[in-house]
């Protein structure tokens, strides 16, 4: 996955610009992004505090650690499956 260049306090400033009334392609160009890019992180980000952003990276790191897991538990499965029926 690839890493954003932004942290995400600074999403949540970005957000909070915007909401607090500045344009839209203000912001985007004080930042140096799209709007496509600022609506998708506002559809992400937006409503939160920085700790639930913070609070949210850890699940999803967290869930990722925990899917690689299951891949390569599930991987070992077959492979004793495969070694078993063969004998």
């Amino acid at each position: 996955m690839r890493k954003s260049r932004f942290a995400e306090a600074q999403i949540i400033g970005m957000i909070k610009e915007q909401e607090a009334g500045m344009p839209t392609a203000e912001v985007c160009r004080r930042h140096g992004l799209s709007t496509t890019t600022f609506y998708k992180l506002k559809a992400k980000y937006g409503g939160m505090e920085v700790s639930e952003a913070a609070r949210l990276k850890a699940l999803e790191d967290e869930n990722a650690k925990l899917k690689l897991l299951l891949a390569d538990t599930m991987l070992d499965n077959v492979v004793l499956k495969d070694l078993l029926g063969k004998n």
